[in-house]
């Protein structure tokens, strides 16, 4: 059961910077006390390459934050890149002889779909994600909680990622002086705090651009059905510019930030000077046309991958709302304007995360995104049911029958259930062993005041 009260640390690892937020929540509404950030160092292409580097750099910015909040925390909650993770699809049925579905038997259906899914021994679950229930014959339905029926089938998408790249992960930020609480994948967080609701009813594809990843998930529904990964980033335009004017990475980023645009009928003819690479002592000089079509070919370029990611994903005309873009990389001037017309005239959005109090205008950017949607998940903003990286099911919507919101007698340990309420498979086998470790955790559903108001009166009559 989540705290009312309670002070939570979010850890965004990107490419190219680390964003620390600490943020406590009040009645499940978080209200940023503290900020760090800090450059990205022994990390590539989204991973842990040097551990001393990257604690040092996790560490830097966690003190920044930990400066302004004036408070101290134990654990965080983490992202991590989509780089080298797998994803799976699976299926989980069991019988139900108690009559009314609960906790138990959802739990029991989605350690079954795990079990279906034969993960490989060196990758571990981060996320277990139910996009579908069925109940008898009763297809489409969102949440099963409360329902009466015999069988129960629950669809799951399945994230995995590297044990090594998981403990390597753990072992950096426990360097840097906290905990990991949990590990997010970095797309579904920044998923969490730049969509609508109504975006996801109707079939959306989230894609954060950042320094030198792309992370891609899509929204069909209440939760993740497909999620991709690109090694390309802002950071590789950078490059390319560095590489052809002959100019110093430094003056290449420069360069990008003041005079990059991806509409033709914004640049001026002009003639930008530069200093040489290896060469301090002379410069070179570029058009701005030429600057112009170097970040058009790169930018395209990216955008065309991430399409053929949607065909390949087979729910590209399932996509009503189109495709959300966030991320430091959708700062470019007619990135917009360029995506709709590479995506096929799909919609397209650039987000910026959801307003949290007490975050600096200047921090409501694109590039915040994950970071924001690692705090909106601490405070309750996942999927109804999701079986977490810590083996924890997390369950955001569920039946309470106590005057506090929780459960009577809630299930602290899948341990305690009946043998009868294992997977049916294998009660004893792999997904028997996954499940005796399996924390069940319950996030009060966050009530209005007429809905306060209206609990108050049934108490009196």
């Amino acid at each position: 059961m989540t705290e009312l009260n309670q002070t939570i640390l979010g850890i965004d690892i990107g490419s190219s910077t680390i964003n620390a937020i600490i943020a406590e929540i009040r009645d499940e509404i978080p209200h940023v006390i503290g900020a760090g950030q800090h450059k990205s160092q022994g990390l590539k292409k989204g991973a842990i390459v040097n551990i001393e580097l990257a604690s040092r750099a996790i560490r830097a910015a966690i003190n920044d934050a930990k400066r302004v909040a004036g408070v101290n925390c134990s654990k965080a909650i983490v992202s991590i890149s989509g780089t080298y993770t797998k994803n799976y699809n699976s299926i989980g049925i069991i019988n139900n002889n108690s009559g009314e579905i609960g906790i138990k038997e959802i739990n029991r259906a989605m350690q079954t779909a795990l079990y279906n899914a034969t993960i490989q021994p060196d990758f571990d679950v981060i996320h277990a994600l139910p996009y579908k229930f069925k109940v008898n014959d009763q297809d489409l339905i969102d949440d099963p909680m409360g329902m009466v029926g015999q069988r129960l089938e629950v669809f799951v998408h399945i994230i995995c990622a590297p044990k090594s790249s998981l403990n390597n992960l753990r072992k950096a930020v426990k360097t840097a002086g906290v905990e990991v609480a949990n590990i997010v994948l970095a797309g579904y967080a920044s998923a969490i705090a730049v969509l609508q609701d109504d975006e996801k009813e109707q079939g959306v594809a989230c894609i954060d651009m950042g320094g030198s990843t792309c992370d891609l998930v899509i929204h069909l529904g209440n939760s993740i059905q497909y999620n991709d990964f690109l090694a390309v980033g802002s950071q590789h335009i950078t490059s390319d510019l560095s590489m052809i004017l002959g100019t110093p990475l430094s003056a290449a980023e420069e360069i990008k930030l003041k005079h990059g645009s991806l509409r033709h009928d914004q640049i001026t003819d002009g003639i930008i000077e530069m200093p040489t690479s290896g060469d301090e002592n002379t410069t070179t000089t570029a058009t701005t046309e030429v600057i112009y079509n170097i970040i058009h070919a790169r930018t395209e370029e990216t955008l065309m991958f991430l399409a053929k990611f949607l065909e390949k994903s087979g729910l590209r005309e399932r996509l009503g709302a189109g495709v959300v873009l966030t991320g430091g990389m959708v700062k470019l001037n007619g990135i917009r304007e360029l995506a709709s017309a590479v995506f096929a005239n799909m919609p397209v959005r650039i987000a910026n995360p959801h307003p949290i109090s007490g975050f600096f205008e200047s921090q409501r950017d694109s590039s915040f995104a994950t970071v924001v949607g690692l705090i909106l998940y601490g405070s309750g903003h996942f999927t109804n049911y999701e079986y977490a990286s810590e083996k924890q099911l997390l369950v955001k919507m569920a039946k309470f029958n106590n005057e506090d919101g929780t459960i009577s007698n809630p299930v602290q340990d899948i341990a305690d259930l009946d043998p009868k309420n294992k997977p049916e498979q294998e009660a004893t086998g792999k997904a028997g062993a996954n499940a005796r470790k399996t924390k069940v955790v319950v996030q009060k559903p966050k009530q209005n005041l007429w809905q306060r108001f209206w609990q108050w009166l049934t108490q009196l009559f």
